[in-house]
């Protein structure tokens, strides 16, 4: 004799519901609260009910359905890579709500071509998180894109645009000044020198403004020099960083505002000054962690990428779903040095 068939009987009695209940999920007759629907789920799966596959299409079908956008920058990068797959991967860790993403990545820092992307991508998504520098027509973007209904979030550096809903990222001007902070660690006097992505990212602003400020409270006896920008790119702050070595000669410290730290890497090594330099960056990949351990960077402030992604993720649910929320809180940020990297 053949092993018994199991029943919506055993269904019930393994979920600890009535046989009407497991019914109504199977058959959707009736709303069923969602945790008993996936406690039926959970028991039809464990006992090898055979239409647990229907019950759980019907499950999935109960929860809400999101489409979120995002607007990263360079697929080159590295952390932009990782912040791509860490959204992917907090997408599909919810267990309330159907999400589908659509992540794509701009290759150059242009307003026209980012507000493209901000226009096109708004009318397919009920949310959109942005990685963007700031500028009008991104703010006229923006705009409209919240009048057609999409709410926007920006995403690592703030932006201007008074109808976005929020900002996830670390404090610039905090990070900045643990920089500083850092910085005086080293240093009491001797020259400072400074490399921006882009003032056009409002995150690297502060994070200037902030380094600035430690420093001129705290070590007045350290020349700062005038700030380089080198357009968030490797190939630029190469360069950028290769002049600031020639003419300064008794460079002592190099402080870094943004990605592109591969750049600075080869500057100083082909420059003969790796390891001479007190550089201090904000990026973290295989290139500065192998810098870090042989003393070319003395320590790196650390973005903490899988919370930007699911931060954003929830803040973005909650609007959609038009549930009020508190304001977003800046990330904690990390000191990442020889010893722990």
């Amino acid at each position: 004799m053949g092993e018994r068939r199991v029943t919506m009987a055993d269904v019930a009695s393994a979920a600890g519901v009535g046989i009407a209940t497991v019914d109504r999920v199977l058959n959707g007759r009736a709303k069923v609260r969602r945790e008993t629907a996936e406690s039926v789920l959970e028991a039809a799966s464990r006992i090898g009910y055979h239409a647990k596959g229907l019950i759980a299409d019907r499950v999935a079908g109960a929860h809400p359905f999101c489409r979120l956008g995002f607007i990263l920058q360079k697929e080159s990068k590295a952390f932009y890579r990782t912040l791509g797959r860490a959204i992917e991967s907090a997408a599909g860790d919810r267990a309330d709500t159907r999400v589908s993403t659509d992540v794509s990545f701009v290759d150059a820092l242009s307003p026209d071509d980012l507000s493209s992307r901000i226009g096109d991508m708004a009318g397919r998504v009920d949310a959109l998180g942005v990685v963007s520098i700031d500028h009008p027509s991104v703010t006229s973007a923006i705009d409209s894109a919240t009048e057609a209904g999409c709410h926007v979030f920006s995403m690592l550096s703030p932006l201007s645009a008074t109808s976005v809903k929020g900002y996830i990222g670390i404090d610039g001007r905090k990070a900045g000044r643990t920089a500083g902070w850092l910085m005086r660690r080293y240093l009491s006097e001797g020259e400072v020198g400074i490399l921006v992505g882009s003032h056009r990212y409002l995150g690297h602003e502060a994070l200037e403004v902030g380094f600035r400020s430690y420093m001129r409270e705290q070590a007045p006896d350290v020349l700062l020099k005038e700030s380089l920008v080198y357009l968030d790119d490797a190939a630029v702050a190469y360069e950028a960083a290769s002049e600031l070595l020639r003419r300064a000669p008794d460079l002592s410290g190099l402080y870094q505002c943004g990605g592109g730290v591969r750049g600075v890497l080869k500057a100083l090594q082909s420059g003969g000054r790796a390891g001479r330099i007190v550089y201090i960056c904000h990026e973290i990949n295989a290139a500065s962690e192998s810098a870090l351990l042989d003393g070319t960077i003395a320590a790196a402030i650390a973005t903490p990428i899988e919370s930007v992604a699911s931060r954003t993720i929830d803040a973005m649910l909650l609007a959609v779903q038009g549930k009020q929320q508190k304001p977003i809180g800046a990330l904690d940020f990390s000191i990442v040095t020889p010893e722990n990297v």
